[in-house]
């Protein structure tokens, strides 16, 4: 089956085809031919001709409106039909055993002809259409399914034929050999060259290769004498529109006999079986684009030949046959042993190329390996090991390479400003793609205004964090020779009262200079920073994880287990976030005093990483020498902890509530305890009384976290609980959720824990961190609850 090319819109048929509108050209379904030869689109297995080309006539002296609808052999003759019908019905490829040698009955004189022959399969829902859609029934066609079509393309064969078809590698054997030889890219191109002009007799042959963009060189050429010299010049991406290449994919090579030729249309239009025209992708007499004829013509091109070059299935370049004496039709033979040659310097290119590519991949990987494996070296930093030699900047040559992992930032190569790298930076993360690259800066972000000469080509890899690995290129200036001003593809040509566009009139060589343009990444250096990303991502977790356990460790090892007063009851927990490792900046500490009351903190470190857990052992550390024998309140010890971490140059902030519970001997036999308490930006207390009410204990006004304002005011608030009552301290992973609000999740939790009312208190706080906890908290939960046991123990 033949699939379309590229998606439409394509233009109706028989639309206007200029430069403002030819990359929609249909060039695979034109509808008609080139008159070197006629073709005949015969059904299966009936062998009837359901169309034709115009021009039968001129070949086998039947009109074609005669021959529409008529067995083959009525046709082309039946000893030539038979001929025809065997080669359709062998075993294989039907291409691979053109063509097929006939001699027709030319009003009584023997025509030597070439039948070249391939089949199109149309799709089922084609063929349906055909069938619902008004016309005429087609013998043979009824049936719904998969269609196929024979398409017969008779070739006179002038003269007499050089060689057999069978014996193409005969007929370039010597070559193959020079091929085999060749030592370097250059002595490929130019054998090629030499060999397909000397086969096929063309003025000109030229090697044709591809960059990136499409825009092609002449890399290799080999021509009469008295010609100018295309070699090094180079051709825009549009003298060869997209649907052009794709076809050139698929049918390896293309013949124009003649560039002045009048198309031959197709009857009728649509073939009946489809309803559709007939797909000439691998047709060999396909009628091209008069754009391009007219290209050609401007080139002062009578005839044209071209070969494809592929690797990996995709165009790499073209063989290009120009003639100018006149029309030139090298026999079917000829052109496949071109073709051959075409086939062998793309495998030879395509073994070099690898061969070259394995080489640079194998010593890319002997340096990742090494990298990989320095990498678990923990007493050395990262960013140091990757700059090392070998280092970054042999897995991808470059300028510079920077890198920022781990709180280290260094570089090698070429030094780059520091904001330039941050705004490097900055850029690459915004992008949103694991491996961000240009080789054209300042064309594709001009508005970072980085100077072409430190970064035009930039490689970056945007890791958590803000962490990075940035490769840089400058800019390379360089000179193309084009044939032709490629700024300046079309030009306005005054006939009679109407302008149209034609492509342009002018080959003569242009010289451009490309300014803001590195060297371009390679895909296969693409690839391999990807992989490079990988491993740094495992380098960094392993060593994140090994500090994050430390952390751990050191954290849980700070939340020590409270005092057992008789008349106290305690609960602690400490849930990490569901984070692999994770550690963070809650913390509790309950702790008597020597006046005997019970001090209570619940603290919450702003940050989710080992720092917040450093900072919170630090803070915990100090409240507790601040406030163990001091004669303050709450919000004195706050106050004295501001203070504290103002002088001592602590740069964390934290969210805190600091607690008493007193009791004097009058409280003691009233059976109530007294709770002082002061907060600083902290979720409030939640008060469980006996009874199964509830109590939010919020401050009347907000008062700001440690750290922000040394002279922060704060207060103590007092409230008086009666024995078997609960109190509950928090920090805000128990009630902050991205899908809810911050007093919602409070009034739930209050919710909750009035239906707990005498449980013990172990079983309270498990079941209120089964409630309120999601399968995977986003945030660290430290809890305290404490009862006020009814009587003493």
């Amino acid at each position: 089956m033949t699939d379309q090319l590229l998606p439409g819109p394509w233009l109706a048929p028989g639309e206007t085809v200029d430069l403002t509108n030819c990359e929609r050209e249909p060039i695979h379904v034109p509808g008609s031919i080139q008159p070197r030869g006629v073709l005949l689109a015969v059904s299966e297995p009936d062998m009837v001709v359901r169309q034709v080309s115009r021009n039968l006539a001129d070949l086998v002296g039947m009109a074609w409106d005669d021959a529409v609808g008529r067995p083959l052999a009525e046709v082309v003759g039946v000893g030539p039909a038979q001929a025809v019908a065997r080669s359709a019905r062998a075993f294989g490829d039907l291409r691979e055993r053109n063509p097929v040698e006939l001699t027709l009955d030319c009003d009584g004189t023997p025509c030597p002809v070439d039948a070249i022959l391939h089949r199109v399969t149309h799709s089922a829902e084609d063929a349906l259409r055909a069938l619902v859609e008004p016309g005429p029934p087609v013998s043979g066609q009824s049936s719904v399914g998969p269609v196929s079509t024979l398409v017969v393309e008779l070739e006179p064969a002038r003269g007499p034929r050089p060689f057999s078809f069978p014996n193409t590698y005969q007929a370039v054997r010597g070559t193959i050999t020079e091929l085999n030889r060749a030592s370097s890219l250059q002595e490929l191109y130019d054998i090629t060259a030499g060999a397909v002009r000397a086969l096929t007799g063309f003025d000109r042959v030229m090697v044709y290769r591809y960059d990136t963009d499409y825009n092609g060189e002449v890399v290799a050429e080999a021509k009469a004498a008295g010609l100018n010299s295309f070699l090094g010049l180079h051709y825009p991406a549009s003298d060869i529109p997209a649907q052009a290449r794709a076809l050139y994919e698929k049918n390896w090579i293309r013949l124009i006999s003649d560039v002045s030729y009048t198309p031959s249309p197709l009857e009728p239009v649509a073939l009946p079986a489809t309803g559709q025209p007939l797909d000439l992708t691998y047709s060999t007499l396909r009628s091209v684009s008069p754009i391009h004829c007219e290209y050609l013509q401007n080139m002062g091109v009578r005839a044209s030949m071209s070969i494809s070059l592929l690797r990996d299935d995709e165009l790499w370049g073209l063989i290009a046959c120009h003639h100018y004496a006149g029309p030139h039709a090298p026999p079917y033979a000829t052109r496949a042993a071109a073709e051959f040659l075409g086939s062998t310097l793309s495998l030879r290119l395509v073994d070099r190329s690898e061969d070259e590519e394995h080489r640079r991949a194998l010593q890319v990987r002997s340096t990742m390996a090494w990298l990989t494996a320095a990498a678990l070296d923990e007493d050395r930093p990262l960013a140091e090991t990757l700059l090392g030699r070998p280092g970054l900047l042999d897995v991808v040559p470059a300028d510079s390479v920077v890198v920022n992992l781990q709180g280290m930032t260094g570089a090698a190569g070429v030094p780059l400003p520091a904001d330039v790298v941050q705004t490097l930076a900055g850029w690459a993360a915004s992008q949103g793609v694991d491996v961000v690259h240009t080789d054209r800066l300042p064309l594709v972000a001009p508005l970072l205004d980085v100077p072409a000469d430190l970064a035009c080509g930039v490689l970056a890899l945007p890791l958590p964090d803000g962490q990075y690995v940035i490769w840089t290129r400058r800019e390379t200036v360089h000179s193309v020779d084009w044939g032709g001003d490629p700024h300046n593809k079309a030009i306005a040509e005054r006939e009679g009262d109407s302008v149209r566009l034609s492509p342009r009139k002018s080959f003569d060589r242009w010289r451009e200079t490309v300014r803001n343009r590195s060297e371009d990444w390679a895909p296969a250096q693409l690839a391999e920073v990807g992989d490079l990303r990988t491993n740094v991502l495992e380098a960094l977790y392993a060593r994140s994880r090994r500090v994050a356990q430390a952390a751990l460790t050191l954290q849980r090892s700070l939340l020590s287990e409270p005092p057992d007063p008789d008349h106290l009851e305690f609960a602690v927990r400490y849930v990490p976030a569901a984070r692999e490792a994770s550690v963070g900046g809650d913390w509790y500490d309950v702790f008597q005093q020597p006046d005997g009351a019970t001090a209570l903190v619940i603290g919450d470190v702003v940050g989710h990483d080992t720092e917040a857990a450093a900072c919170m052992g630090q803070l915990r550390g100090l409240l507790r020498g601040i406030s163990f024998d001091s004669a303050d309140g709450p919000a004195g010890v706050l106050g004295r902890l501001d203070r504290a971490m103002d002088g001592l140059q602590l740069k964390t902030l934290a969210s805190l509530v600091v607690a008493r519970l007193e009791q004097t001997p009058e409280e003691h036999e009233q059976g109530v305890t007294r709770l002082r308490w002061s907060n600083a930006g902290h979720p409030p207390p939640v008060l469980l009384l006996p009874d199964g009410s509830t109590r939010v204990l919020a401050a009347e006004r907000a008062e700001l976290l440690v750290g922000v304002h040394v002279g922060a005011v704060r207060s103590d608030h007092t409230v008086t609980v009666p024995r078997g009552s609960t109190l509950l301290f928090y920090t805000d992973g128990l009630v902050e959720r991205r899908d809810q609000g911050f007093d919602v999740g409070i009034e739930h939790l209050a919710a909750e824990l009035g239906t707990l009312t005498g449980l013990p208190m172990s079983e309270l706080a498990d079941q209120l961190l089964d409630r309120l906890l999601p399968a995977r908290s986003e945030d660290d939960v430290a809890l305290i609850a404490v009862r006020l046991n009814p009587q003493d123990r």
